[in-house]
């Protein structure tokens, strides 16, 4: 059976007009490694037709120099995955590519489409042959039917069925399309090499590792054409009535520190909700230590704003891969010690505030804090710099059934209990809000809130498609 473990986002890359574009293709895929690896694809142009080349893995093993020569062209577009909608497959690598009736093109998808069951199943009924079991793939049924082909915008049509996340890269011989859901759920940006191409990634990250600039995002509802003669904006969908639902999540966890996102740097937002823990949730002890990595940003500004020493408790390796991805709870434990060693001399006898940035299941923590107190902890204080997850996410994160989400289940006091530690806090819905310069009404805080900013009738279980029916949450 398919593992349900937490798996979230994908990663999107493109350029347009450069020689080396391919080429760029590849570090900027590099640039966003962390928001997929499962698998990872290319897709280019010279102009005249598509060629593409996906694979399982990481950037490093779907692609070698063979590989990149073969696709070589002047435009590209690129796509690392994580799975939030059918298996890890090679079917379901990313960029997809389709022939039609209107030419060839190509998709690169990051995030969730909420109706994609239930569009798939209409034409599936009138006779269409789906290739595979990702809901990126209803799209391009949507763009082929040939009623919405005679539209004057046949994409704005197209989106305006879509309920559900999307930023979206679609490439055909002739264009480059990059594309945003109405109320931004995922980010999407917008910048230019030195040489005056156009780059399209999901994170200004991606632009750091071509020395491209920063322009702007990709706006919420915002279509953007790229040609030869440059570029064209258009916006579709109309009211939505809900102002916004960019994924705060993507500040506390999922984006590279370095990155801008929905206009502001990471680090600096999880620095100040560390800051903003620390008054609200503070406490005597001798160091503040982060659970790494991402963490770290948070416990600096606890750190800074408690006034007490940043500290280390462990070592990291980077080969033993992502705990989370790992198919039973024993591998992820043997994952988690393969990971994370701690620094014994450094916490024996001590006093730790111990900052993580989020509590999923709450096994893998428990795991590291019995670590520490094996160490010799004195005292372990956790303070967790986002509020208690108590809802599954339908709109790109994999969040394991919410009878596993460990705040769905347990009060903060049975928590602290389970994790054994001495006190536990989280930052309030109201701290973390306060963190970021959008309005609170602009953010997607259903994981927490369970205030869903899209109406989700009949949500459909991850691989419900692959088993050709229609499984309910529960």
């Amino acid at each position: 059976m398919p593992d349900r473990t937490i798996k979230h986002y994908c990663g999107l890359f493109g350029i347009w007009g450069h020689e080396e574009a391919v080429q760029l293709t590849h570090l900027g895929l590099y640039g966003l490694q962390h928001r997929g690896q499962e698998s990872a694809g290319i897709v280019s142009t010279n102009g005249e037709e598509l060629l593409r080349h996906a694979g399982l893995g990481l950037v490093n093993q779907v692609f070698d120099r063979h590989a990149l020569e073969r696709i070589r062209g002047r435009v590209a577009i690129g796509h690392t995955r994580y799975s939030t909608t059918g298996s890890c497959t090679n079917s379901n690598a990313q960029p997809l590519l389709f022939s039609f009736a209107g030419g060839q093109v190509a998709i690169a998808h990051n995030g969730n489409l909420i109706n994609a069951a239930l569009l798939r199943r209409n034409y599936e009924d009138v006779g269409h042959i789906f290739q595979t079991t990702s809901d990126t793939e209803v799209i391009i049924h949507l763009l082929a039917k040939p009623a919405h082909q005679g539209k004057k915008n046949p994409l704005n049509h197209v989106l305006n069925h879509l309920q559900g996340a999307y930023s979206l890269l679609l490439l055909f011989p002739d264009r480059m399309i990059a594309a945003r859901d109405p109320l931004g759920f995922r980010p999407l940006c917008l910048g230019q090499t030195k040489c005056g191409a156009y780059v399209v990634a999901s994170e200004t990250k991606a632009f750091d590792m071509i020395d491209a600039k920063y322009l702007r995002d990709v706006e919420p509802g915002e279509i953007i054409t790229i040609t030869d003669e440059g570029i064209e904006s258009r916006h579709f969908g109309g009211d939505t009535g809900w102002r916004g639902a960019s994924c705060i999540f993507e500040q506390i966890y999922f984006a590279d520190p370095s990155s801008l996102v929905f206009g502001e740097n990471v680090h600096l937002v999880r620095k100040a909700m560390g800051a903003k823990l620390a008054t609200e949730a503070p406490v005597d002890a001798d160091v503040v230590v982060p659970i790494p990595t991402c963490a770290q940003c948070a416990a600096v500004g606890y750190a800074e704003q408690a006034g007490i020493p940043y500290g280390r408790a462990f070592t990291t390796s980077h080969y033993a891969g992502r705990s989370f991805i790992l198919p039973t709870q024993s591998g992820r434990n043997m994952a988690v010690k393969m990971k994370l060693n701690v620094i014994k001399e450094a916490v024996d006898g001590k006093r730790l505030i111990v900052v993580e940035d989020s509590v999923v299941r709450g096994t893998t923590t428990r795991g590291k804090l019995g670590a520490l107190r094996a160490a010799g902890a004195k005292e372990i204080h956790l303070r967790v710099a986002s509020p208690p997850i108590k809802h599954p996410c339908y709109f790109g994160i994999d969040f394991p059934d919410q009878r596993e989400l460990i705040a769905h289940t347990r009060s903060v006091e049975d928590t602290c209990e389970y994790l054994g530690v001495d006190s536990l806090s989280y930052i309030s819905h109201e701290g973390m809000l306060s963190c970021v310069k959008m309005k609170a009404d602009q953010y997607c805080t259903a994981c927490f809130s369970g205030n869903y900013p899209l109406n989700v009738t009949e949500p459909v279980e991850k691989f419900a498609m692959e088993r050709g029916q229609l499984r309910m949450f529960t």
